[in-house]
């Protein structure tokens, strides 16, 4: 698979970022505008997301391939790679299969285990809704809001929304992730340790990492090391950029 990317920056180590569930590489282009000067940043929409082909594969095993080809495809030997919920899972999924392939491990607000998962009522939203039938974008936001009654959740969605010269779609492949989110967020990894320098950067108003769950942790990443995030929430580095920014950067260059 050809995954659709941005390179920023031309010099220095490579840095794959990797979005989450629904999410696009847009999501982290201010973060890697600043980290791209003096690294290498590749911002990846994953399969079923943002530009990216769509498939009916989706599953971890798969997204880790796709990255271990996109790594062949632009002559990247090692990498560190940067993920966020979903595409955090992918990144440790990755190390797992691909440990002489990383530099540094960095997973944002996610852990090595499964989640219940809050993304289906949002799934069905864009499932019940046909873009290609409403000629204005003011009439999709006004309908997703008659669905989802949150103004941040309304605008993630709404970013999801292309358009070509005749009508509104989704970018996303909605039906097969809609699907395919059981598995995905019955997340678990091989019995295996990666080895190499780990960092988990929590939000710290998020129950998506839980501190008193630190020890299992360990256990599949025996080098990690927790960072938090005052008062962040899920989205960490949308919520408080310049703090996550120095905290990634430090994580860097140790």
């Amino acid at each position: 698979m050809v995954l659709n990317y941005k390179l920023l920056g031309e010099d220095g180590e490579d840095i794959i970022i990797l979005h989450g569930l629904l999410g696009t590489l847009d999501n982290w282009h201010s973060i890697a505008r600043v980290l791209s000067e003096k690294y290498k940043v590749w911002l990846v929409d994953q399969r079923n997301h943002g530009y990216s082909p769509h498939s009916e594969e989706m599953n971890y095993q798969v997204m880790a391939e796709d990255i271990k080809d996109f790594m062949s495809q632009h002559q990247i030997v090692k990498t560190h790679i940067i993920g966020h919920s979903m595409g955090g899972k992918v990144a440790m999924n990755f190390s797992m299969l691909y440990p002489e392939k990383i530099l540094k491990l960095m997973v944002v607000d996610i852990g090595p285990k499964p989640y219940i998962g809050d993304h289906l009522p949002i799934l069905e939203a864009m499932l019940n809704i046909h873009p290609n039938e409403y000629d204005k974008r003011t009439d999709i936001q006004d309908l997703v809001s008659t669905l989802i009654h949150s103004d941040k959740l309304v605008q993630f969605i709404l970013k999801n929304l292309g358009r070509t010269a005749k009508e509104f779609y989704w970018k996303p492949n909605v039906e097969v992730l809609y699907y395919a989110y059981r598995a995905l967020m019955d997340f678990t990894l091989p019995d295996k340790t990666f080895e190499g320098v780990t960092y988990f950067i929590k939000g710290g108003d998020s129950d998506y990492i839980q501190v008193d769950e630190w020890k299992d942790y360990l256990k599949f990443f025996p080098h990690a090391k927790l960072l938090i995030v005052p008062h962040a929430s899920h989205w960490v580095h949308a919520d408080y950029p310049e703090v996550f920014l120095q905290l990634i950067s430090e994580a860097l260059e140790e």
